[in-house]
């Protein structure tokens, strides 16, 4: 089996609010942090030009990080959209559809993001993944449970014959205890530069400022959003 280097991290990012606590997390704990990316023919491009705001941010921000945050990889991954409309690649309504699920859910999305994820890794040797997803406060989303991540990361370590690892800060905790986390690792500094600079929106409105941040304030992730900064802020 090929031993990875466990000081090394690479960090699913999005630019969205959990990934950028998961990569403030990663850049507390690793000696080298990277991050990749997905474009995966999202319907606005708002999120992907959120992810080198805060990247930017957080060097600026806070110089030991600065000197521990590597390269950025942005991985074209748009074979998602050209499967099937989804409220995430099309014009589609967001709603929750006959299977229960919202429109919003890209069906293999997080699992073909890891496997992507545990390639780039695999050639650069290094061995922590840390992904934001969350099971205690998800949008419905399947591929966000924590047996299908450790399912996929089982079979990537078996399928590279290596001793990769998984990491998800988030997974257990709500949006109110993600905000908590964010003031424990940076203060109220990294708190107000992630809600400044990370974008959660669905439906990719910037030019609509709220106390949580920016959004058009309806869609679920919005509301997700909303709901975790005011119970954070009321200290619930």
């Amino acid at each position: 089996m090929r031993k990875l280097d466990h000081q090394k991290a690479l960090v699913l990012f999005s630019g969205g609010q959990d990934s950028s606590i998961a990569l403030a997390w990663a850049l507390d704990r690793y000696g080298r942090v990277e991050t990749v990316g997905f474009d995966y023919g999202q319907r606005h491009s708002v999120e992907l030009e959120a992810r080198s705001k805060v990247r930017t941010a957080l060097a600026h921000a806070f110089p030991d990080w600065a000197d521990k945050l590597g390269g950025d990889t942005l991985i074209d991954a748009k074979a998602l959209r050209d499967l099937g409309e989804t409220a995430m690649t099309h014009e589609t309504e967001i709603v929750i559809a006959e299977n229960d699920l919202p429109t919003t859910f890209v069906p293999g999305r997080n699992l073909f993001f890891l496997t992507l994820a545990g390639a780039l890794a695999y050639r650069s040797n290094i061995g922590e993944l840390v992904a934001g997803m969350c099971e205690a406060d998800f949008s419905g989303y399947p591929d966000c449970r924590e047996s299908a991540l450790d399912a996929q990361t089982e079979a990537l370590r078996l399928g590279t014959d290596s001793d990769l690892a998984l990491q998800t800060p988030l997974m257990h905790i709500t949006k109110a205890e993600s905000w908590r986390l964010a003031e424990k690792l940076g203060g109220e500094k990294l708190v107000a530069l992630i809600n400044e600079h990370s974008h959660t929106c669905y439906k990719g409105v910037r030019d609509e400022r709220h106390d949580w941040g920016y959004g058009c304030g309806e869609c679920p992730a919005c509301e997700l959003r909303a709901r975790g900064w005011a119970e954070y802020a009321a200290g619930t």
